[in-house]
């Protein structure tokens, strides 16, 4: 399946649609510090953090990836319930340390410290796991 990685700035209805879908499926804990997932959602778009993994004109996953001149960090990474497990996840994550190393600066996964399945993640993945904030 291939899911091509972007950076939304300009969503089309379509878009929001899928991101509210997207983030419906995400525990409480993965949208903090926002209320919601229309709050986290904006946040990111009004701030240009957010990417998202596309497959057919669709939207099956999206996280936050802030970028900062010591670092990247990656958070917030969340893909549909019905498209779990086929490497949607994966790509987005592949795709943000690909840009990352393109310029030049390490990816960090921003999570809480007691999600273990986060743990793993950046375990698997040889990402410094920093708490969210």
């Amino acid at each position: 399946m291939p899911v091509f990685v972007e950076t939304l700035t300009e969503p089309s209805s379509q878009d929001l649609l899928d991101l509210a879908k997207i983030f419906a499926d995400a525990p409480a804990w993965l949208l903090a510090p926002h209320a919601d997932a229309e709050a986290l959602i904006q946040a990111a778009l009004a701030d240009g953090s957010l990417i998202a993994g596309r497959f057919n004109d669709r939207l099956l996953g999206a996280a936050l990836l802030r970028r900062d001149t010591r670092h990247w960090q990656l958070s917030h990474l969340c893909v549909r319930k019905v498209t779990r497990r086929r490497g949607v996840g994966r790509r987005i994550l592949d795709e943000a340390q690909r840009m990352a190393a393109e310029a030049g600066q390490d990816l960090q996964l921003a999570a809480p410290a007691e999600q273990l399945e986060t743990q793993a993640l950046a375990a698997r993945m040889h990402l410094t796991l920093v708490p969210l904030q």
